[in-house]
């Protein structure tokens, strides 16, 4: 599916509209569970575009006009729903640009003033941006740049993922490694600087993965694979509740396809030579 990124809204709208609608940060979808999320006609949209508080164009799904919306309450026939779950159950276009619908309405939120000044901002028009009329001071959507790696070592047949898990994460779940990149720092020292802080080993080889957008809220995740050089787990306090190392036919549950860590693990399995990860294996420790 086609999707063409604008800021302003075409002469000639289309008939019918995506209208991705937030309510207290959570995403609004059909009352009936087993409603599709589709596309409404316009004369349908009014319960929706009644209550807005906030509203930004997004551009068009093949052909069809995306918008984001912040709602004070759900009109009837919606209920809302937090983003996480939502966007499990999207097509990859849909999780696409609810993640984009959420980030552009938290920046919107979030710069109602300026931030040198205080002075209230003013929607720029051709460009994602709000202005301070008083300073000059513009603003853009955030973007959070966090770096993913998943460790490896040869041992156990094939061999060896390292993985772990927050005290975050749902019980029993485990991923790769994860942090933010700090100011002045390259993706690659982060993801060192990162391994030796939260288990306390050294790595080499890094190899880039792939990226995805997450926004939780405006995160960009840029995922490698490193191979193990030297170090025991020392699990971070208070950041990592547990790390070890897993034969790649003894995986723990892991998280599913739809996060870049659920891609990484399986893909980085299958390249090991590993059979097909399961999210709900059952955990054997090497």
């Amino acid at each position: 599916m086609l999707f063409i990124p604008a800021v302003q809204p075409p002469a000639s709208a289309s008939e019918s509209a995506w209208c991705f609608a937030f309510v207290e940060g959570q995403i609004l979808l059909p009352q009936d569970e087993g409603a599709t999320f589709a596309p409404q006609p316009r004369a349908e949209l009014e319960p929706l575009l009644s209550l807005q508080q906030r509203r930004h164009y997004l551009g068009r799904l093949e052909g069809i006009d995306c918008w984001a919306l912040a709602l004070s309450e759900p009109p009837a026939g919606w209920r809302r729903s937090p983003l996480r779950a939502a966007m499990m159950q999207f097509s990859e276009p849909l999780m696409g640009l609810a993640g984009r619908a959420a980030q552009v309405l938290e920046w919107d939120r979030a710069h109602r003033h300026c931030g040198v000044c205080g002075t209230a901002t003013e929607l720029q028009a051709g460009e994602r941006a709000r202005r301070c009329p008083a300073c000059g001071h513009t603003a853009y959507p955030r973007v959070s740049p966090a770096m993913m790696v998943l460790v490896w070592r040869q041992g156990g047949g094939t061999g060896e993922l390292l993985l772990a898990r927050s005290p975050q994460y749902v019980p029993g779940v485990y991923s790769a490694l994860a942090g933010f990149v700090e100011a002045g720092e390259s993706l690659e020292e982060c993801v060192h600087r990162e391994v030796a802080e939260e288990v306390g080993v050294r790595v080499t080889d890094l190899r880039y993965y792939g990226s995805q957008s997450w926004p939780f809220p405006h995160s960009l995740m840029v995922a490698y694979t490193a191979k193990w050089v030297e170090g025991e787990i020392v699990p971070q306090a208070a950041e990592i509740e547990d790390a070890r190392w897993y034969a790649l036919d003894a995986l723990p549950k892991i998280p599913p396809r739809f996060s870049i860590s659920g891609h990484l693990i399986r893909d980085t399995v299958r390249a090991l030579g590993g059979p097909e990860p399961s999210a709900t294996a059952s955990p054997v420790v090497r």
